[in-house]
């Protein structure tokens, strides 16, 4: 029975107000990333039925290798038009989408590791019960440990290769996070600025208000100094032309 397709959340394809080139490559990279994702299991199902000989499981890790290729290689480009988005909630959806990639394909790697080593322990009791049904001891013994260490290779080298991709996986995911980390503290700082900005607001209302209350009082007392400066003027020169008065 064949393992069900992982398929990507659809969220993130459709951001809107994404520009219509890098909406269209999302969409690409998404829709290929599914592909290689069903043709990876496709190809370890295979493994796990794969019944010998050795030369054919080698073939089948060939092509899970090329697969695997090819499905970093669109993960790797779907993280660069992540880091590429203008909006910072897209940007973050779409970094989140390529860690749940990233997660699938090392779901995957581990998924093919044990159906490498489950197709050789079977190919390896296979040809130990062809031997035990006849022929030449010498010869048997020869081809038993041939076989032997031709699975014992074959083994060591599907381990590195697969310890090589977790590697690469596990930096690629220490980018990412300080990426995340990066842009976190981006927006704390944007924040930051904010918060001053609108205590700088605040401060300038403040003063604003004061300086119309202070012109509201300046023109009173500018007002109440012509009144009496009118005033006097018309004391005096009431004294001046009825001094009788």
């Amino acid at each position: 029975m064949r393992a069900e397709a992982w398929v990507p959340p659809r969220s993130v394809v459709g951001v809107p107000n994404m520009a219509a080139s890098q909406d269209v490559h999302v969409r690409i990279c998404n829709q290929e990333i599914v592909k290689f994702d069903l043709e990876v299991k496709a190809l370890i199902q295979d493994i796990r039925d794969c019944s010998g000989p050795l030369s054919a499981l080698t073939e089948l890790n060939t092509k899970v290798k090329e697969k695997f290729q090819q499905l970093r290689h669109r993960i790797q480009e779907l993280e660069q038009s992540a880091k590429e988005q203008d909006k910072e909630s897209e940007k973050q959806l779409l970094l989140q989408e390529v860690e749940n990639h990233k997660k699938q394909m090392l779901s995957n790697q581990t998924s093919w590791r044990k159906a490498n080593l489950t197709c050789k322990i079977a190919i390896d009791n296979l040809e130990k019960a062809e031997l035990l049904q006849g022929g030449d001891p010498l010869r048997q013994r020869k081809t038993t440990k041939e076989s032997l260490a031709q699975t014992s290779s074959a083994i060591t080298e599907s381990l590195m290769g697969i310890s090589r991709v977790m590697s690469q996986q596990v930096q690629q995911s220490e980018e990412a996070m300080q990426s995340l980390v990066n842009s976190s503290r981006t927006i704390l700082d944007a924040n930051e600025e904010f918060k001053s900005m609108s205590g700088t607001i605040q401060l300038g209302r403040k003063l604003i208000t004061k300086y119309n209350r202070r012109e509201l009082t300046d023109k009173l007392l500018i007002f109440l100094a012509l009144a009496l400066f009118l005033a006097t003027v018309l004391y005096i020169v009431k004294k001046r032309l009825f001094p009788f008065l």
